[in-house]
Formats: C-alpha cells, structure tokens, sequence
C-alpha cells in the first residue's frame, strides 16, 4: 500500500542540493495534498564565540534566512501549493531536523545528499546520513 503523506518537512540550507530537495518536497505536498514545513537551520557551531559576536552575527544570519524563507514560502504559493510554514532554529542543523520532526508529527523529510557544510563532512559525518538513520519517518535525499 501506498503512503498517502500529509506533513512533509523540507531541510534547506542554500545549497544547490536543498534546492532541488525544496523543489521535490513542493510537488511531493501537491500530490499529496500535505503541509510543508520549511526548515534553515543556524548552525550554532560555525558562529562566533564572543557573546557580542554571537548576538550580531546571529541576527544578521537569522534576517537574511527569514528573507529567504518568505521567498521559499512565495516560491511554493507560485507552484499553486499554500499550506507553507516556514521555520528558523539555531543549533544542530542534523539534531535540528530530527528533533522537528519528532516534535511536529512530519511523516516525511526531503533534504539534500550534501550541503553548506560539506567541506566538513569528513570531520563530523553528513546531516543527510545522521537524518536518516535517526529521524522518526521516512527520509528522501536528494542530489
């Protein structure tokens, strides 16, 4: 039997591959007549850590993503699909998206093979493979 979706949850993060992953989520919610929760993590990590720094850089980065996300959320009502909402956390982007989707009921994630962060994917282990083998639904990667 098919799963008819009805909370889908789309990870983006500026990437080419978050592109493409907003882009399936959309015609994904269309089909199935489901709400789509757009999520852009601040990853925390990757600020300053003086307190000043932090509370500035933090705002900066946190206006610009809004921005985006209001574009996102016009994107989408363009492609005849209106039931967006938009979300900015700061932290985690991997913990982020995973605790979202437990706490929202989502029964599908779309996100990107690889993102802003890839340059560090030998370090710390890709967002995209953690999502997957944590979050508490099914999981498209897109490339």
């Amino acid at each position: 039997m098919i799963r008819k979706y009805q909370n889908i949850l789309v990870a983006i993060d500026g990437s080419e591959h978050s592109e493409h992953a907003f882009d399936e989520a959309v015609e994904a919610a269309k089909r199935y007549d489901a709400k789509l929760n757009v999520i852009s993590i601040i990853n925390d990590s990757e600020l300053s850590t003086s307190a000043f720094s932090f509370s500035k850089i933090y705002a900066a980065e946190k206006e610009q993503i809004e921005k985006e996300m209001l574009k996102k959320v016009h994107d989408a009502s363009r492609k005849e699909l209106d039931n967006v909402e938009p979300f900015v956390e700061l932290g985690s982007p991997k913990e982020k998206i995973v605790e979202f989707a437990k706490d929202n009921e989502i029964d599908m994630i779309f996100l990107g093979a690889t993102g802003k962060g890839e340059i560090r994917l030998s370090r710390i282990g890709s967002t995209a493979a953690y999502v997957v083998n944590h979050a508490p639904c099914s999981v498209t990667v897109i490339r």
